[in-house]
């Protein structure tokens, strides 16, 4: 496995600099398409009429380095998958979930797991940040790390459209990644009897529920299932961390 850090954290900060409105949406087209017609670059995710506050967190970004930690993980994350034969690109993106209507950050987060057919099939692995959290270093090698396994697994097994296979890709790119397990004993046994009787369905409202929990899917219209919040994914690393095999293994089957 080959991966290349694309560096588009200048790119994206310099937008902010142009003045809101028509001149600054063109110059984000611009920039996404590079003269193409198409997304040349993955920044579908971020909000170009964004605020100070935008700017701000890329200026955070930027001062520790982030994407120098990304292809310190990139390389990591190559080594570990030097029996699969592919090539990808990662870029990291600031989406806006803070203020403003342009990101609801359970849709545009789904999107960046599960709705990518396009990315993937040019080899991008896509990282975002989110201006409601405050960046770290940590965070960009962790999420480094699953953006990677992410993208590989779906080029190699194709896209999971059940929660299943949701579930599957979410707690093996969590395991590669390093993440520790949130949820045991009773409180897993718990999500996992919830999700038992959903496991096989592609219903978007049940998944969202599922993997998000009961507060993301009120805020979202849809009919909570008794899961907390992110409990659907929690519940998919517990059980990646108890599978024998590896993530990596999983990927060189």
């Amino acid at each position: 496995m080959r991966v290349e850090v694309v560096p588009l954290l200048t790119r994206e900060r310099e937008l902010y600099e142009v003045p809101r409105g028509r001149e600054r949406f063109q110059a984000y087209v611009d920039t996404m398409t590079m003269g193409t017609g198409e997304a040349a670059l993955p920044l579908t995710s971020m909000n170009p009429m964004g605020r100070e506050h935008v700017a701000a967190t890329l200026d955070r970004m930027i001062s520790l380095s982030v994407e120098r930690v990304a292809a310190d993980a990139a390389a990591d994350a190559s080594a570990r998958l030097a029996s699969i034969d592919d090539t990808l690109r990662l870029a990291i993106v600031v989406a806006d979930d803070l203020k403003g209507g342009w990101t609801n950050r359970y849709f545009a987060d789904m999107v960046n797991r599960f709705e990518r057919k396009y990315e993937i099939a040019r080899g991008w692995a896509t990282v975002l940040f989110w201006t409601s959290e405050e960046p770290t270093t940590d965070r960009a090698r962790t999420a480094t790390f699953a953006a990677i396994y992410r993208t590989a697994y779906e080029r190699r097994l194709g896209p999971a459209t059940t929660l299943r296979a949701m579930m599957e890709q979410e707690g093996r790119a969590a395991r590669f990644a390093g993440e520790r397990a949130t949820l045991d004993g009773a409180a897993l046994a718990s999500v996992e009897s919830t999700l038992a009787p959903h496991l096989d369905s592609k219903a978007y409202p049940v998944i969202a529920a599922a993997l998000y929990g009961d507060a993301a899917a009120t805020a979202l219209g849809y009919p909570p299932l008794g899961i907390p919040a992110f409990g659907g994914y929690a519940a998919a690393l517990a059980q990646a961390l108890a599978e024998k095999e590896t993530p990596e293994s999983k990927l060189a089957a």
